[in-house]
């Protein structure tokens, strides 16, 4: 695992181009040149941006639908429980690749259920973009932010399972008496589960957290078939950026590696801040 990184970030420090693939050239060293070329390009701060952006929405989604739907598991009878997480796990199953493809023919202009769906609904609920009669032909992936919308539709789709999961594994450990008690107390189901159920699942929405952020920060498969491939530069996030550099005519493998080393370092920024708070919440306690 280690020495891919290794490679990683000594490629970050170096010009590797054709020449260097095609006829084994030693590459030239340039220190610190690419960060200094990334950092200055419009480009990085804008996929930055989308990155961050994007993974708010994204993790808190999935953390929302995953908690509610393994609330729901919880509650349901265990035939109806057992076909619930079949059906999850089978979303969940799905490979990011078969998940892009799918959601771009859902989103699809003219042919895509999306559209067909909305044109069913009333006006005043979902009421045509301006200028347009019907839904139909409506460009959901020509633009940044319908690409997103889809984007974090598709990935809570294939996400909330692991969560449901993990949150159910975590309620069947809270003793029942616990539940028991706030009942005969006249406690609400919303009161119970922020008095006894969130506390007692805090060290498991932690690590549930900092995954979501880890797996969202670094999506790529399923934007990359979203946005039909590199052409729109307006849509990348750093992944899509750093894979656009590294191997597009003409490749700059080394500053697709200088744009993977920040996307590394953000996300252990991210992480360890994260990771530091919920110590400190814990210590206090």
């Amino acid at each position: 695992m280690l020495y891919p990184l290794f490679q990683m970030i000594v490629m970050s420090t170096q010009k590797v181009g054709l020449r260097e693939i095609r006829r084994g050239t030693p590459p030239e060293s340039v220190g610190l040149g690419n960060f200094e070329t990334i950092l200055d390009n419009d480009l990085f701060w804008s996929a930055l941006r989308n990155t961050v952006l994007f993974a708010v929405f994204a993790v808190t989604f999935t953390l929302v639908v995953g908690t509610l739907v393994g609330l729901l598991i919880n509650r349901l009878g265990k035939k109806m429980s057992k076909l619930v997480i079949v059906g999850c796990m089978a979303a969940w199953a799905v490979p990011p690749v078969a998940v892009g493809v799918i959601w771009r023919w859902l989103a699809d202009a003219d042919a895509g259920i999306i559209n067909w769906f909305l044109n069913l609904l009333p006006d005043w609920l979902a009421a045509p973009p301006d200028g347009q009669t019907s839904w139909t032909g409506y460009p959901w992936l020509n633009d940044v932010l319908p690409i997103y919308v889809i984007l974090t539709i598709a990935v809570v789709w294939q996400s909330f399972p692991f969560i449901a999961v993990s949150v159910l594994a975590g309620l069947k450990s809270i003793p029942s008496e616990l539940y028991e008690a706030a009942k005969v107390d006249g406690s609400s189901a919303f009161r119970t589960f922020w008095k006894i159920t969130m506390p007692l699942l805090k060290p498991v929405f932690a690590v549930l957290t900092v995954l979501s952020i880890i797996w969202d920060f670094k999506v790529f498969n399923q934007l990359f078939i979203l946005a039909g491939g590199t052409t729109n530069r307006e849509a990348f996030n750093l992944s899509m950026y750093a894979y656009a550099e590294a191997f597009r005519s003409p490749p700059k493998m080394g500053s697709g590696a200088a744009i993977a080393v920040l996307l590394t370092l953000i996300l252990l920024v991210v992480t360890a801040v994260y990771v530091r708070q919920i110590v400190k919440q814990e210590d206090i306690r």
